[in-house]
């Protein structure tokens, strides 16, 4: 099998189901994307688009990040994105952005924290109550992540909404602070806000799956010190991130988003092995803790991801296999000590 080539994962990652075209159409007109320069934001600002085209409905997105690759531009452009250059970070910058009904908020920095953890702090916690004052009159959905929870024995299974937050390391600490300011703007300003708890979202080039599998396929042992994760197909995370604008709240409705599975590491790293004819190797001892979520609130909303896990690993594997392109960005999944 030959895994079709870097348009079709573009295409596949960006295709709007009726749920999504539902969704769009309740927006009103105006969709504007903060931080949408990452891994997920070119996807999500494609799913939008395409979503607002099937439900034949008028509008307008516009994607703000710093852009430093401009090839980007040009092709958010293409497909019907309007860009906007800037660092929200800089004095005036949010001032000087249009209003929108509703705001997606992905800006955030987890690696290289460790060193330089005042720039995060500033990315995921100052900003976050920068916006929530810009567009207080908004309904937001900002992209939070699983971090915010403690490890879990792998015997009581993932942390669900109710779960409390204990946060491991700098990074997760920050992400807390970034979901405190939007609850702090909720409650003043009874802005409607969805928080989405996320670990991991996955695709051919780049996440927890790539990760294994380039090791699988490369002879590198495997750490298997995390030994279990949850993950959920990149098209699925942005297609719940568009059907969060029907539950955002004051206060916040906060989401957890992921697979319905736990996955042990060391099973992924044998699966590929036998798509590699490899044998894996590994390094390590399992914790007996992992980072888990339990996603069965939004599943019930959502329903289960349309891209089942075992089918991204065959693609993955695929992919991997006939050299297509990654990002070379390691998750770092491994870690356990929140040093990122």
């Amino acid at each position: 099998m030959r895994l079709p080539d870097l348009n079709w994962v573009e295409d596949r990652l960006s295709q709007p189901c009726d749920a999504d075209a539902e969704a769009v159409a309740g927006m009103g007109g105006e969709l504007l994307i903060l931080g949408v320069g990452g891994k997920m934001g070119p996807s999500l600002a494609r799913l939008a688009r395409r979503a607002a085209d099937l439900a034949k409905v008028p509008l307008q997105i516009r994607a703000v990040a710093r852009f430093t690759n401009r090839e980007l531009v040009g092709q958010l452009e293409a497909g019907g994105i309007e860009t906007i250059s800037c660092d929200l970070l800089e004095p005036g910058a949010l001032e000087a952005l249009p209003n929108a009904r509703n705001v997606i908020f992905m800006a955030a920095r987890k690696f290289g924290t460790t060193g330089e953890a005042h720039l995060t702090w500033a990315m995921n916690t100052y900003l976050p109550g920068r916006v929530a004052e810009r567009y207080r009159e908004s309904r937001i959905v900002a992209f939070s992540t699983g971090n915010v929870y403690p490890l879990r024995q792998i015997t009581d299974g993932g942390a669900t909404e109710l779960t409390p937050s204990a946060p491991v390391g700098e990074y997760a600490q920050s992400a807390l602070g970034r979901e405190r300011m939007f609850e702090y703007g909720s409650a003043k300003w009874g802005t409607r806000v969805a928080l989405l708890r996320l670990n991991y979202a996955v695709e051919m080039r780049y996440g927890v799956l790539v990760d294994i599998a380039r090791a699988v396929f490369e002879r590198r042992p495997v750490d298997v010190r995390m030994g279990y994760v949850n993950v959920i197909w990149q098209g699925d995370a942005n297609s719940n991130c568009l059907r969060a604008f029907g539950q955002c709240a004051s206060p916040p409705c906060v989401l957890n988003i992921t697979g319905p599975e736990v996955l042990r590491v060391r099973d992924i790293a044998e699966q590929f092995g036998r798509l590699f004819n490899v044998t894996p190797q590994f390094s390590g001892e399992e914790a007996g803790v992992a980072l888990l979520n339990d996603a069965a609130k939004s599943h019930g909303l959502f329903g289960l991801p349309q891209v089942p896990v075992e089918q991204v690993i065959e693609w993955t594997a695929h992919w991997i296999e006939q050299g297509g392109s990654v990002l070379n960005k390691p998750t770092h999944f491994e870690v356990q000590d929140g040093k990122f």
